[in-house]
């Protein structure tokens, strides 16, 4: 009856159109004071233990805080700009350039909707302009816009780590082939239908103009050997690398590349300037400059836009959580466990049943909901199975990739319909062909589980 009463009260409000932050906590708080004998003061304490007690979640709001200032600062533009000069020369170059430069900021991201924002608002009129359909471009920026959470640092993979207490870094490993593989997945096939078409390629800018967009891009660019490589080589843990990362964001954008803050325009050398005294002025202006961007409008202002996502992002986290602990204070993973284990269900069998539910679920919730909700229930089903825990999380970010390109609650096709000023029926036409891309891939993921636990094996071992 509790179980009925939980899940019922929860599709009822999702269709009453509340938000899935207030439906996950009402019906969990009615479930509770109808069936059990905790009161409203130990559920207030379970909400607050749901994300204090949860180390790895204090990564989410660092990361948002880099992204917000990578996306705000030129880093995505110098990404672009380095990505057109390594591959734009090749037929569907630009379109496979906009590719490689959401896998490059996704690694310094871990998040898909402000991959496709950061990227797409350039790319996808760069490609028009350059004569590629609209909808193309489109198509390929919104798909390939979803390695925001695939590859490392994720903000998805962070929330299944809390969900079921695995090692966040090995999840961060597990998502490197992957994220690689779909990438080159998404290049192989815009080669292939630029050949079909005739789409147009750009000329090779040379050696010297390849290196040099690079140098400029090395700023943005590290942050992926700062993140990754102290999480990988055991110096950092994922909150630690999270933290610097937020503040290195702060420097590389702020100071470094000047975009924003009370430096923003300011060149490192001024024509007719030595290096000696253009060294000396940058020396002074650094402290000034860090006195005075807490109260730069502009740098303020990203603050707050990472803190209003942070906090939206964290009261889903905290009341999915206490979701999640109704679920287990009720038995339920554990009773369906038992019946799928009963039913003789074989792993692949049981993966099917996975895939088809996520799927659904991706077209009415956002990803970390759907992570905090089904994880608990998945993991001890997946461990009776004989199901690697890494791989099952892997297996469920591939989910809500495809998840962020369904409709009605595609975050991916919202942002795409935003930057293009199209409908959302467009965008969705737009995109259909690459989402069987996803689903291909999503197979190779699910039977082919060495893809997956390779780094982490490779690594431990």
């Amino acid at each position: 009856m509790a179980t009925l009463t939980l899940f019922t009260l929860l599709i009822l409000c999702m269709l009453l159109g509340m938000p899935i932050a207030v439906a996950l906590g009402l019906s969990s708080v009615v479930t509770v004071l109808a069936f059990s004998n905790d009161s409203l003061a130990s559920l207030a304490l379970k909400l607050f233990e749901s994300t204090s007690e949860h180390y790895t979640l204090l990564a989410i709001p660092f990361f948002i805080l880099s992204s917000a200032f990578l996306s705000t600062g030129g880093v995505a533009r110098r990404i672009i700009h380095f990505a057109m000069d390594s591959v734009g020369h090749i037929r569907g170059g630009l379109a496979m350039a906009s590719v490689l430069a959401c896998m490059l900021f996704a690694a310094v991201c871990g998040s898909s909707p402000a991959t496709v924002a950061a990227i797409g608002s350039i790319v996808i009129a760069g490609m028009v302009r350059s004569g590629y359909p609209q909808a193309f471009a489109a198509g390929v920026i919104a798909n390939a816009g979803t390695l925001g959470i695939l590859i490392p640092p994720s903000i998805v993979m962070l929330v299944y780590a809390a969900a079921t207490e695995v090692s966040a870094s090995r999840m961060f490993m597990a998502g490197f082939l992957p994220g690689l593989m779909m990438g080159g997945l998404l290049m192989l096939a815009i080669y292939v239908v630029a050949r079909i078409k005739g789409l147009p390629s750009q000329p090779f800018p040379g050696l010297v103009a390849l290196l040099g967009s690079g140098a400029r891009a090395l700023g943005g660019l590290f942050l992926i050997v700062l993140v990754l490589g102290s999480i990988y080589g055991g110096i950092a843990s994922p909150t630690e690398a999270a933290a610097v990362a937020a503040v290195y964001a702060y420097f590389i954008a702020v100071y470094g590349y000047r975009d924003i803050g009370p430096l923003k325009g300011v060149p490192w050398r001024k024509e007719r300037e030595s290096r000696g005294a253009a060294l000396v002025r940058n020396l002074t202006l650094l402290p000034l400059a860090l006195l005075r961007s807490p109260f730069d409008r502009e740098v303020g202002q990203v603050v707050r836009d990472a803190a209003k996502v942070s906090i939206m992002l964290l009261f889903i986290i905290a009341n999915a959580m206490l979701f999640a602990h109704v679920l287990t204070s009720e038995r339920i993973p554990h009773a369906i466990a038992e019946t799928i284990t009963h039913w003789g269900l074989p792993a692949w069998g049981f993966l099917i049943v996975v895939n088809l539910l996520l799927l659904l679920a991706g077209n009415f919730m956002e990803p970390s909901a759907i992570v905090l909700i089904m994880a608990p229930i998945l993991f001890p089903i997946a461990t009776q199975l004989g199901i690697d825990p890494i791989h099952l999380g892997i297996i469920m970010v591939v989910n809500m990739e495809i998840g962020m390109l369904t409709p009605p609650v595609g975050l991916n096709l919202f942002v795409t319909a935003g930057i293009t000023g199209r409908s959302m029926g467009w965008v969705i036409q737009a995109c259909l062909p690459w989402v069987g891309l996803l689903l291909l891939f999503l197979m190779m993921i699910t039977y082919i589980p060495q893809i997956s636990l390779f780094l982490p094996t490779y690594l431990a071992g």
